[in-house]
């Protein structure tokens, strides 16, 4: 009786053991999932979410690649970063078995150039890069294009997203370029108008770019969609303007690192983030376009009609999405270099 009571308890204590274990890592943009989402995730299945971040996808893709995707369970990368990572046996690839709300996405934003098949990722969010206005101090309708953040009347005031694709984006597009242009002369006049534009800058943000216009640090310059219906619920003169060059268009997409040490629960968490009422949250809180097409319906009206959040056809045709370049990003690297080091 005794060894019988003993080794239940030993059962007992081995369960309790693995299940305090259980755990989730996650590495992904600042104030990019709602609390209470994470919190009702924990409460539902016992995962307890270890939560870090990162600025912009290249430091995120930078220490990735020094821990040989180790270290983490879900990142949440741009497009084009998905397909470099696969590429380089960073990430895993999904069983889609185990997501059975992946029936929810639209076909329009799965199988892209970057991700043949899913295999590598699931869309989380998509949004757009555009211009951030202050409409009590700067007449918005006098800003059209990213050609007029080169004014001089802007030396020292403008926001600049701290990203590389991003900031060159502004450039390609005001001359006549492709946002994912690998071609060396098109990325050297770029360089070198970005290169005028820098006496304009004050500073560069890509934790939360919607902070500097709210503390009235700056009234124009460079910010994600999502960011500028963040702001509005503090202050609703910051407007948001579709470049008439176009704007950058982005997916943010959920992968499982090619080291993860709890894959099984990562799965469990991208399909919970998948369920439409979970989809309901992230819209109504961040401010993003989400793939989910059952959420959609559960907007009100305000919501659902925001051109901010849900971009016409027109801008959307006007803007590009990113892809990857391949080998070019290093040459886009080193010149993001010298820029941000004024060399």
């Amino acid at each position: 009786m005794k060894s019988t009571s003993l080794f239940a308890t030993l059962l007992l204590l081995t369960a309790t053991a693995l299940h305090a274990e259980e755990k989730l890592v996650v590495y992904n943009w600042a104030e990019y999932i709602p609390e209470a989402a994470l919190e009702e995730f924990e409460k539902e299945t016992g995962i307890k979410v270890e939560y870090s971040t990162y600025e912009n996808n290249e430091v995120m893709y930078s220490k990735l690649k020094l821990q040989k995707g180790v270290g983490y369970d879900i990142v949440v990368p741009s497009s084009y970063l998905v397909a470099k990572m696969s590429r380089e046996g960073l990430l895993q690839e999904l069983d889609k078995t185990k997501l059975t709300n992946l029936k929810n996405l639209s076909a329009d934003l799965l199988d892209k150039p970057y991700d043949p098949g899913n295999l590598y990722s699931i869309p989380y969010l998509w949004g757009s890069t555009g211009i951030g206005v202050n409409g009590k101090e700067i007449d918005s309708s006098t800003i059209t294009s990213w050609a007029d953040l080169w004014d001089e009347k802007w030396k020292g005031k403008l926001l600049l997203t701290d990203d590389v694709r991003e900031v060159f984006h502004m450039a390609l597009k005001k001359n006549g370029f492709s946002t994912n242009s690998t071609n060396p002369d098109e990325i050297k006049i770029a360089y070198e108008d970005l290169q005028k534009l820098m006496p304009n800058v004050l500073v560069f943000n890509a934790d939360a770019p919607r902070e500097p216009f709210l503390a009235g640090d700056v009234n124009l310059g460079m910010i994600w969609s999502g960011e500028v219906k963040m702001a509005q619920q503090e202050n609703p003169d910051i407007e948001y303007i579709f470049p008439k060059e176009g704007a950058g268009f982005w997916v943010d997409s959920f992968v499982i690192p090619a080291g993860a040490s709890n894959a099984d629960n990562a799965h469990k968490f991208i399909d919970y983030m998948l369920r439409p009422e979970v989809g309901q949250q992230v819209v109504e809180e961040l401010g993003y376009s989400t793939p989910n097409i059952a959420v959609k319906e559960l907007l009100d009206e305000d919501t659902s009609s925001n051109p901010v959040i849900f971009p016409s056809a027109a801008d959307v045709a006007k803007g590009e999405f990113q892809n990857d370049i391949g080998d070019a990003m290093k040459l886009y690297d080193g010149y993001w270099e010298k820029l941000k080091t004024g060399k």
